[in-house]
């Protein structure tokens, strides 16, 4: 039960998620609301410009069946005279075109905003299967685009009865009119009832709307096992994690080791801690090439033991070198007495190493402040 419900589709989609499905052309969509822009975008074009585009035509077509003398005998003249009508016309209904294309472009940002997918335009031969594509119209969103269909055929038949209806005594006054005064009756009437019509279509998009987000929204709906692989892939797999930390550690401590070679002492516990210092000429105070406790603190040692690096065992101050100097940063100021001592040692058997005499004595016992030893305990 507790795999089954792992892999229900129950927790919303990611903003991840989300993302890829931009890239890959999935976005809401809602052809209601672009036919509805386009339609009352002509609807209120025919309103205000009608009378116009209405008077332009009628020019037009007047200037269309003149016969002239020289357009009857000369070929060449009546292509002019058609490009010249043809232009005319393009012009009269240019406010209702570029009206039509601003509808277009603006629908899609009433669900989001423009998107551009180059996957989208990847061919697909799968959309070419009949068998899915007959999948997809027995299918529930299929049943459900039908019901749309009809019950919005229902709704505009509907309305567009009763606008005729309760204008059917205006209708029948047209008859009984003048030509002119009869033509610019029915086109108030033709735009009243157009107009009518097409508000109506306000009520499809306000339950169309809402209904494709939830749709596209619960499609994108994500698995619990899903949000997690999603995790692991953002954060990375931690066994991935662990071992590109566990190379991260060895190449430092391979850093760290080759260092050791260079040291002029090593401080050590002497078994749980090691620490390498260096000081020379230039640096401000003592500097820690390398540092550790337990096996690497004996690497250490056997490194230092090979290649002649001076060792002293001073516990307190190995702890608290270890706990609280950085690795390749000068040691803390409150340590520089303590290491001192160290050094001063360490130059003194230098110096017996190479001309003789008395074997100096290493310090036994070094100050090292209270505080350091405190929190190198608490450490």
């Amino acid at each position: 039960m507790a795999e089954e419900s792992d892999l229900e589709k129950t927790e919303p989609a990611s903003s991840r998620r989300l993302e890829q499905a931009r890239e890959e052309g999935q976005v809401p969509r809602s052809r209601e609301v672009g036919a509805f822009l386009i339609l009352i975008v002509s609807a209120s074009a025919f309103w205000f410009v009608g009378s116009w585009m209405l008077q332009r035509t009628i020019a037009i077509v007047r200037r269309g069946l003149i016969l002239e003398e020289p357009l009857m005998r000369d070929p060449q003249f009546m292509v002019v005279r058609l490009a010249d009508l043809s232009i005319d016309a393009l012009l009269s209904f240019t406010p209702l075109l570029l009206a039509l294309v601003l509808a277009a472009l603006a629908s899609p940002f009433f669900l989001g905003s423009w998107n551009f997918s180059v996957k989208a335009l990847n061919p697909d031969m799968g959309r070419l299967d009949p068998i899915k594509g007959l999948g997809k119209l027995v299918s529930w969103n299929g049943v459900i685009e039908l019901v749309k269909a009809v019950a919005k055929a229902l709704l505009v038949g509907g309305v567009a009865i009763w606008v005729l209806w309760s204008e059917r005594n205006d209708i029948l006054a047209i008859f009984g009119q003048p030509v002119e005064v009869g033509l610019v009756s029915a086109g108030h009437l033709i735009n009243y009832s157009f107009l009518v019509i097409v508000l109506t279509m306000l009520l499809i998009v306000a339950v169309d709307v809402p209904f494709q987000l939830w749709q596209y929204y619960d499609k994108l709906k994500m698995s619990k096992e899903d949000v997690k692989q999603e995790g692991k892939e953002m954060e990375g797999n931690p066994q991935i994690k662990a071992h590109i930390r566990q190379l991260q550690r060895e190449a430092a401590r391979k850093r760290m080791m080759s260092t050791v070679p260079t040291a002029d002492v090593i401080v050590t516990n002497p078994t749980h801690y090691a620490v390498a210092l260096a000081y020379k000429s230039g640096m401000g105070a003592p500097k820690v090439l390398a540092k550790g406790m337990g096996e690497i603190a004996l690497k250490i040692r056997e490194i230092g033991a090979q290649n002649g690096v001076p060792m002293l065992e001073a516990p307190p101050l190995a702890r608290a070198l270890y706990r609280h100097a950085e690795l390749d940063q000068e040691i803390p100021s409150a340590l520089y007495a303590a290491v001192a001592e160290v050094l001063a040692y360490v130059y003194q058997l230098v110096d017996w190493r190479q001309v003789g005499g008395n074997h100096p004595l290493p310090p036994r016992e070094i100050a090292v402040p209270s505080e350091m030893l405190q929190e190198s305990v608490n450490g």
